[in-house]
Protein backbone atom coordinates (compact mmCIF):
# COMPACT_ATOMS: atom_id res chain seq x y z
CA UNK A 1 0.00 0.00 0.00
CA UNK A 2 1.16 3.58 -0.58
CA UNK A 3 3.14 4.91 2.35
CA UNK A 4 2.85 8.36 3.90
CA UNK A 5 5.23 10.90 2.35
CA UNK A 6 8.76 10.71 3.69
CA UNK A 7 9.64 13.20 6.47
CA UNK A 8 12.03 15.15 4.23
CA UNK A 9 9.17 16.06 1.87
CA UNK A 10 7.47 19.36 2.73
CA UNK A 11 4.12 17.91 1.62
CA UNK A 12 4.29 15.58 4.63
CA UNK A 13 2.75 18.53 6.53
CA UNK A 14 -0.30 18.80 4.22
CA UNK A 15 -3.62 17.11 4.91
CA UNK A 16 -6.45 17.15 2.37
CA UNK A 17 -10.07 16.72 3.51
CA UNK A 18 -12.54 15.69 0.81
CA UNK A 19 -16.18 15.94 1.89
CA UNK A 20 -19.52 16.43 0.17
CA UNK A 21 -22.13 16.94 2.87
CA UNK A 22 -25.54 18.49 3.46
CA UNK A 23 -24.08 21.41 5.39
CA UNK A 24 -25.82 20.58 8.67
CA UNK A 25 -24.96 16.94 9.38
CA UNK A 26 -22.81 15.36 12.06
CA UNK A 27 -20.00 15.11 9.53
CA UNK A 28 -20.20 18.87 8.99
CA UNK A 29 -19.99 19.59 12.67
CA UNK A 30 -17.06 17.23 13.16
CA UNK A 31 -15.23 18.73 10.17
CA UNK A 32 -15.82 22.27 11.43
CA UNK A 33 -14.02 21.27 14.62
CA UNK A 34 -11.35 18.96 13.20
CA UNK A 35 -10.05 21.10 10.33
CA UNK A 36 -9.12 24.15 12.46
CA UNK A 37 -7.69 21.83 15.13
CA UNK A 38 -5.38 20.21 12.57
CA UNK A 39 -4.26 23.66 11.44
CA UNK A 40 -3.53 24.64 15.06
CA UNK A 41 -1.16 21.67 15.19
CA UNK A 42 0.85 23.24 12.35
CA UNK A 43 -0.53 21.24 9.43
CA UNK A 44 -1.56 22.85 6.16
CA UNK A 45 -5.14 21.69 5.62
CA UNK A 46 -6.93 21.84 2.27
CA UNK A 47 -10.71 21.51 2.37
CA UNK A 48 -11.69 20.12 -1.03
CA UNK A 49 -15.19 21.35 -1.79
CA UNK A 50 -17.97 20.20 -4.08
CA UNK A 51 -20.01 23.28 -4.96
CA UNK A 52 -23.25 23.66 -3.05
CA UNK A 53 -22.19 21.10 -0.46
CA UNK A 54 -20.68 21.35 3.01
CA UNK A 55 -18.91 21.52 5.26
CA UNK A 56 -18.93 25.31 5.43
CA UNK A 57 -16.23 27.29 7.22
CA UNK A 58 -17.38 30.88 7.76
CA UNK A 59 -13.84 32.20 8.14
CA UNK A 60 -11.13 29.63 7.35
CA UNK A 61 -8.35 30.01 9.95
CA UNK A 62 -4.66 30.43 9.21
CA UNK A 63 -3.35 27.21 7.73
CA UNK A 64 -6.64 26.22 6.07
CA UNK A 65 -7.32 26.63 2.36
CA UNK A 66 -10.69 26.01 0.73
CA UNK A 67 -10.17 24.40 -2.67
CA UNK A 68 -13.11 24.62 -5.08
CA UNK A 69 -13.08 21.48 -7.22
CA UNK A 70 -15.35 23.18 -9.75
CA UNK A 71 -18.01 20.47 -9.69
CA UNK A 72 -21.52 20.24 -8.30
CA UNK A 73 -21.57 16.48 -7.80
CA UNK A 74 -19.17 14.12 -6.07
CA UNK A 75 -18.43 11.89 -9.06
CA UNK A 76 -17.93 14.83 -11.44
CA UNK A 77 -15.27 16.18 -9.07
CA UNK A 78 -13.02 13.21 -9.91
CA UNK A 79 -10.87 14.88 -12.62
CA UNK A 80 -10.18 17.93 -10.44
CA UNK A 81 -9.39 15.69 -7.47
CA UNK A 82 -6.87 13.72 -9.54
CA UNK A 83 -5.21 16.97 -10.68
CA UNK A 84 -5.08 18.24 -7.11
CA UNK A 85 -3.41 15.05 -5.83
CA UNK A 86 -0.80 15.12 -8.57
CA UNK A 87 -0.07 18.80 -7.98
CA UNK A 88 -0.06 18.98 -4.17
CA UNK A 89 0.75 15.38 -3.20
CA UNK A 90 -0.61 15.70 0.37
CA UNK A 91 0.54 13.35 3.08
CA UNK A 92 -3.03 12.26 3.78
CA UNK A 93 -6.39 12.40 2.04
CA UNK A 94 -9.28 12.09 4.51
CA UNK A 95 -12.70 11.30 3.00
CA UNK A 96 -16.10 10.60 4.52
CA UNK A 97 -19.27 8.80 3.35
CA UNK A 98 -19.34 6.00 0.83
CA UNK A 99 -19.80 7.91 -2.44
CA UNK A 100 -17.00 10.29 -1.49
CA UNK A 101 -14.85 7.39 -0.34
CA UNK A 102 -15.28 5.55 -3.65
CA UNK A 103 -14.33 8.72 -5.53
CA UNK A 104 -11.26 9.20 -3.35
CA UNK A 105 -10.13 5.62 -3.91
CA UNK A 106 -10.38 5.99 -7.68
CA UNK A 107 -8.72 9.41 -7.65
CA UNK A 108 -5.67 8.19 -5.74
CA UNK A 109 -5.29 5.22 -8.07
CA UNK A 110 -5.53 7.43 -11.16
CA UNK A 111 -3.18 10.05 -9.70
CA UNK A 112 -0.56 7.46 -8.83
CA UNK A 113 0.60 9.36 -5.74
CA UNK A 114 1.86 7.98 -2.39
CA UNK A 115 -0.78 9.92 -0.43
CA UNK A 116 -2.10 7.98 2.54
CA UNK A 117 -5.86 7.44 2.18
CA UNK A 118 -8.12 7.40 5.26
CA UNK A 119 -11.79 6.59 4.71
CA UNK A 120 -14.40 7.44 7.32
CA UNK A 121 -17.96 6.29 7.96
CA UNK A 122 -20.22 7.50 10.74
CA UNK A 123 -23.44 5.54 10.44
CA UNK A 124 -24.75 2.09 11.31
CA UNK A 125 -24.65 0.96 7.70
CA UNK A 126 -27.05 -2.01 7.87
CA UNK A 127 -29.81 0.19 9.27
CA UNK A 128 -29.00 3.17 7.09
CA UNK A 129 -29.36 1.03 3.98
CA UNK A 130 -32.41 -0.93 5.14
CA UNK A 131 -34.85 1.26 3.21
CA UNK A 132 -32.62 1.89 0.20
CA UNK A 133 -33.04 0.20 -3.17
CA UNK A 134 -31.45 -3.17 -3.79
CA UNK A 135 -28.86 -1.70 -6.18
CA UNK A 136 -27.76 0.94 -3.70
CA UNK A 137 -27.44 -1.66 -0.95
CA UNK A 138 -25.43 -3.95 -3.21
CA UNK A 139 -23.16 -1.12 -4.34
CA UNK A 140 -22.32 0.03 -0.83
CA UNK A 141 -21.79 -3.47 0.50
CA UNK A 142 -19.44 -4.24 -2.40
CA UNK A 143 -17.68 -0.90 -1.99
CA UNK A 144 -17.02 -1.30 1.72
CA UNK A 145 -16.26 -5.00 1.63
CA UNK A 146 -14.08 -5.13 -1.49
CA UNK A 147 -12.75 -1.60 -2.12
CA UNK A 148 -12.14 -0.20 1.36
CA UNK A 149 -9.28 -2.70 1.95
CA UNK A 150 -7.38 -0.72 -0.73
CA UNK A 151 -7.29 2.30 1.62
CA UNK A 152 -4.62 2.71 4.28
CA UNK A 153 -7.11 3.09 7.10
CA UNK A 154 -10.87 2.88 7.66
CA UNK A 155 -12.17 4.81 10.67
CA UNK A 156 -15.61 4.85 12.29
CA UNK A 157 -17.23 6.66 15.19
CA UNK A 158 -18.08 3.82 17.57
CA UNK A 159 -17.52 0.15 18.34
CA UNK A 160 -21.11 -0.57 17.33
CA UNK A 161 -20.59 0.97 13.89
CA UNK A 162 -17.38 -1.03 13.48
CA UNK A 163 -19.02 -4.34 14.37
CA UNK A 164 -21.98 -3.61 12.12
CA UNK A 165 -19.78 -2.65 9.17
CA UNK A 166 -17.70 -5.80 9.48
CA UNK A 167 -20.75 -8.07 9.79
CA UNK A 168 -22.76 -6.41 7.02
CA UNK A 169 -20.06 -5.83 4.40
CA UNK A 170 -17.46 -8.52 5.06
CA UNK A 171 -14.71 -5.97 5.67
CA UNK A 172 -12.26 -7.50 8.14
CA UNK A 173 -12.84 -6.09 11.62
CA UNK A 174 -9.13 -5.54 12.16
CA UNK A 175 -9.13 -3.12 9.20
CA UNK A 176 -11.60 -0.83 11.00
CA UNK A 177 -10.39 1.62 13.65
CA UNK A 178 -12.68 3.38 16.11
CA UNK A 179 -11.77 7.06 16.44
CA UNK A 180 -13.76 9.43 18.71
CA UNK A 181 -15.33 12.34 16.88
CA UNK A 182 -14.23 15.90 17.74
CA UNK A 183 -17.50 17.10 19.28
CA UNK A 184 -16.87 19.26 22.34
CA UNK A 185 -14.75 22.43 22.70
CA UNK A 186 -12.66 22.34 25.86
CA UNK A 187 -14.24 25.58 27.10
CA UNK A 188 -17.64 23.90 27.25
CA UNK A 189 -16.47 21.81 30.22
CA UNK A 190 -15.55 24.90 32.21
CA UNK A 191 -17.85 27.73 31.15
CA UNK A 192 -21.65 27.70 31.36
CA UNK A 193 -23.12 29.40 28.27
CA UNK A 194 -25.48 32.34 28.96
CA UNK A 195 -29.14 31.45 29.28
CA UNK A 196 -30.98 31.88 25.95
CA UNK A 197 -33.83 34.33 25.78
CA UNK A 198 -36.65 31.82 26.04
CA UNK A 199 -39.46 32.05 28.61
CA UNK A 200 -39.39 28.32 29.39
CA UNK A 201 -35.80 28.32 30.63
CA UNK A 202 -35.09 28.89 34.30
CA UNK A 203 -38.54 28.20 35.73
CA UNK A 204 -37.93 25.81 38.68
CA UNK A 205 -41.59 24.90 38.91
CA UNK A 206 -41.69 23.66 35.31
CA UNK A 207 -38.72 21.43 34.44
CA UNK A 208 -37.68 21.70 30.81
CA UNK A 209 -37.02 18.56 28.79
CA UNK A 210 -34.95 19.19 25.66
CA UNK A 211 -34.56 17.28 22.40
CA UNK A 212 -32.26 18.30 19.54
CA UNK A 213 -32.01 16.95 16.00
CA UNK A 214 -33.47 16.77 12.55
CA UNK A 215 -37.24 16.29 12.60
CA UNK A 216 -37.14 12.94 10.86
CA UNK A 217 -38.26 9.36 11.33
CA UNK A 218 -34.75 8.34 12.39
CA UNK A 219 -34.81 10.72 15.37
CA UNK A 220 -38.24 9.40 16.43
CA UNK A 221 -39.44 12.47 18.28
CA UNK A 222 -42.91 10.92 18.15
CA UNK A 223 -41.86 8.55 20.93
CA UNK A 224 -40.41 11.46 22.90
CA UNK A 225 -43.67 13.42 22.63
CA UNK A 226 -45.69 10.37 23.71
CA UNK A 227 -43.34 9.88 26.66
CA UNK A 228 -43.60 13.55 27.54
CA UNK A 229 -47.40 13.35 27.53
CA UNK A 230 -47.20 10.54 30.11
CA UNK A 231 -44.84 12.58 32.29
CA UNK A 232 -46.92 15.74 31.88
CA UNK A 233 -50.01 13.90 33.11
CA UNK A 234 -48.27 13.46 36.47
CA UNK A 235 -46.27 16.66 36.93
CA UNK A 236 -45.74 20.14 35.44
CA UNK A 237 -43.04 20.14 32.75
CA UNK A 238 -42.38 21.37 29.23
CA UNK A 239 -40.77 19.93 26.12
CA UNK A 240 -38.64 21.90 23.67
CA UNK A 241 -37.32 20.25 20.49
CA UNK A 242 -34.70 22.16 18.46
CA UNK A 243 -34.48 21.20 14.81
CA UNK A 244 -36.19 21.33 11.46
CA UNK A 245 -37.35 18.67 9.07
CA UNK A 246 -40.12 16.86 7.27
CA UNK A 247 -42.01 15.57 10.34
CA UNK A 248 -42.65 18.94 12.01
CA UNK A 249 -46.35 19.16 11.14
CA UNK A 250 -46.88 15.55 12.22
CA UNK A 251 -45.18 16.18 15.56
CA UNK A 252 -47.29 19.24 16.28
CA UNK A 253 -50.45 17.33 15.37
CA UNK A 254 -49.42 14.49 17.71
CA UNK A 255 -48.85 16.92 20.58
CA UNK A 256 -52.30 18.42 19.98
CA UNK A 257 -53.96 15.00 19.87
CA UNK A 258 -52.34 14.09 23.19
CA UNK A 259 -53.48 17.33 24.80
CA UNK A 260 -49.97 18.72 25.45
CA UNK A 261 -49.64 21.20 22.59
CA UNK A 262 -49.37 24.19 24.95
CA UNK A 263 -46.36 22.63 26.64
CA UNK A 264 -44.51 21.47 23.50
CA UNK A 265 -42.50 23.88 21.33
CA UNK A 266 -40.62 23.30 18.07
CA UNK A 267 -38.87 26.63 17.44
CA UNK A 268 -36.69 25.38 14.58
CA UNK A 269 -32.99 24.84 13.92
CA UNK A 270 -30.50 26.23 16.43
CA UNK A 271 -26.88 26.23 15.17
CA UNK A 272 -25.46 26.34 18.69
CA UNK A 273 -27.71 24.36 21.04
CA UNK A 274 -25.18 24.26 23.90
CA UNK A 275 -26.82 27.13 25.77
CA UNK A 276 -30.21 25.42 25.67
CA UNK A 277 -28.64 22.17 26.82
CA UNK A 278 -26.84 23.87 29.72
CA UNK A 279 -30.06 25.39 31.04
CA UNK A 280 -32.43 22.48 30.42
CA UNK A 281 -33.34 20.15 33.27
CA UNK A 282 -33.02 16.97 31.17
CA UNK A 283 -31.89 16.03 27.70
CA UNK A 284 -33.86 13.28 25.95
CA UNK A 285 -32.39 11.30 23.05
CA UNK A 286 -34.95 9.19 21.17
CA UNK A 287 -33.20 8.06 17.97
CA UNK A 288 -33.89 4.72 16.29
CA UNK A 289 -30.29 4.52 15.06
CA UNK A 290 -27.18 6.69 14.96
CA UNK A 291 -23.53 6.52 14.12
CA UNK A 292 -22.67 8.04 17.48
CA UNK A 293 -25.00 10.73 18.86
CA UNK A 294 -23.26 14.12 18.94
CA UNK A 295 -26.04 15.92 20.79
CA UNK A 296 -25.97 13.34 23.58
CA UNK A 297 -22.26 14.02 24.07
CA UNK A 298 -22.81 17.79 24.03
CA UNK A 299 -25.52 17.57 26.68
CA UNK A 300 -23.24 15.54 28.93
CA UNK A 301 -20.40 18.02 28.37
CA UNK A 302 -22.44 20.84 29.93
CA UNK A 303 -23.45 18.57 32.81
CA UNK A 304 -27.10 18.05 31.88
CA UNK A 305 -28.66 14.71 32.86
CA UNK A 306 -29.74 12.53 29.95
CA UNK A 307 -32.09 9.73 29.00
CA UNK A 308 -31.42 7.86 25.75
CA UNK A 309 -32.68 5.02 23.61
CA UNK A 310 -30.34 2.06 23.49
CA UNK A 311 -30.11 2.38 19.74
CA UNK A 312 -27.33 1.21 17.43
CA UNK A 313 -24.82 2.65 17.68
CA UNK A 314 -23.33 5.00 20.23
CA UNK A 315 -25.53 5.73 23.26
CA UNK A 316 -24.63 2.58 25.19
CA UNK A 317 -20.93 3.30 24.59
CA UNK A 318 -21.20 6.97 25.50
CA UNK A 319 -23.21 6.24 28.65
CA UNK A 320 -21.12 3.14 29.46
CA UNK A 321 -24.10 0.85 29.60
CA UNK A 322 -26.23 3.20 31.72
CA UNK A 323 -23.62 4.46 34.19
CA UNK A 324 -24.01 8.08 33.04
CA UNK A 325 -27.66 8.01 32.02
CA UNK A 326 -30.60 5.65 31.70
CA UNK A 327 -31.00 3.62 28.51
CA UNK A 328 -34.46 2.61 27.27
CA UNK A 329 -35.73 0.41 24.42
CA UNK A 330 -36.26 2.03 21.02
CA UNK A 331 -39.80 3.29 20.47
CA UNK A 332 -40.96 2.53 24.03
CA UNK A 333 -42.72 5.69 25.25
CA UNK A 334 -43.67 4.16 28.62
CA UNK A 335 -40.07 3.18 29.40
CA UNK A 336 -38.83 6.59 28.36
CA UNK A 337 -41.43 8.31 30.55
CA UNK A 338 -40.35 6.22 33.55
CA UNK A 339 -36.71 7.07 32.89
CA UNK A 340 -37.51 10.78 32.61
CA UNK A 341 -39.39 10.65 35.93
CA UNK A 342 -36.52 8.85 37.64
CA UNK A 343 -33.83 11.10 36.19
CA UNK A 344 -35.63 14.32 37.11
CA UNK A 345 -35.83 12.99 40.66
CA UNK A 346 -32.22 11.82 40.90
CA UNK A 347 -29.19 11.91 38.62
CA UNK A 348 -25.37 12.04 38.81
CA UNK A 349 -23.76 15.42 39.54
CA UNK A 350 -22.70 17.55 36.55
CA UNK A 351 -18.98 16.89 36.99
CA UNK A 352 -19.60 13.16 36.82
CA UNK A 353 -21.70 13.50 33.68
CA UNK A 354 -18.98 15.55 32.01
CA UNK A 355 -16.51 12.71 32.36
CA UNK A 356 -18.48 10.68 29.80
CA UNK A 357 -17.88 13.41 27.20
CA UNK A 358 -14.13 13.86 27.79
CA UNK A 359 -12.96 11.46 25.03
CA UNK A 360 -14.85 13.59 22.50
CA UNK A 361 -13.15 16.85 23.44
CA UNK A 362 -11.82 18.38 20.21
CA UNK A 363 -8.11 18.27 20.99
CA UNK A 364 -8.24 14.75 22.41
CA UNK A 365 -10.13 13.54 19.34
CA UNK A 366 -7.68 15.35 17.04
CA UNK A 367 -4.85 13.35 18.63
CA UNK A 368 -6.77 10.18 17.77
CA UNK A 369 -7.35 11.30 14.17
CA UNK A 370 -3.66 12.11 13.66
CA UNK A 371 -2.69 8.71 15.07
CA UNK A 372 -5.08 7.06 12.58
CA UNK A 373 -3.51 9.11 9.78
CA UNK A 374 -0.04 7.98 10.81
CA UNK A 375 1.02 11.54 11.63
CA UNK A 376 2.51 13.05 14.80
CA UNK A 377 0.50 15.33 17.10
CA UNK A 378 2.42 18.35 15.82
CA UNK A 379 3.52 19.06 12.26
CA UNK A 380 6.74 20.57 13.59
CA UNK A 381 7.84 17.05 14.53
CA UNK A 382 7.97 16.28 10.82
CA UNK A 383 9.91 19.51 10.22
CA UNK A 384 12.41 18.61 12.93
CA UNK A 385 12.83 15.13 11.43
CA UNK A 386 13.47 16.75 8.07
CA UNK A 387 16.22 18.94 9.53
CA UNK A 388 17.80 16.02 11.33
CA UNK A 389 17.62 13.85 8.24
CA UNK A 390 19.15 16.57 6.07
Amino acid sequence: MPAVNAPHDITACRIACFFSTSGHSGVDRAAQHLIPALARRGYQVDLLKVRGHGPHLDAPPVGVSVVDLGARHTYSALPALVRYLRRERPAVLLADKDRVNRTALLARWLAGVPTRLVLSSGTTISLDLANRGILERALQRFSMGRLYPLADQVIVTSQGVAEDMAAYTGLARDRIRVVPSPVVPAALFEETPPRPDHPWLGDPGWPLILGVGELSNRKDFETLIRAFALVRAQRPCRLLILGQGATRARLLALAASLGVAEDVALPGFEPNPHAYMAHADLFAFSSRWEGLGFVLIEALAVGTPVVATDCPSGPAEILQGGVYGMLVPIGDASAMAEAIHATLARHPPPKTLQEAARPYEIEAATDAYLAAMGLPRLAMDLTQDRRVGG
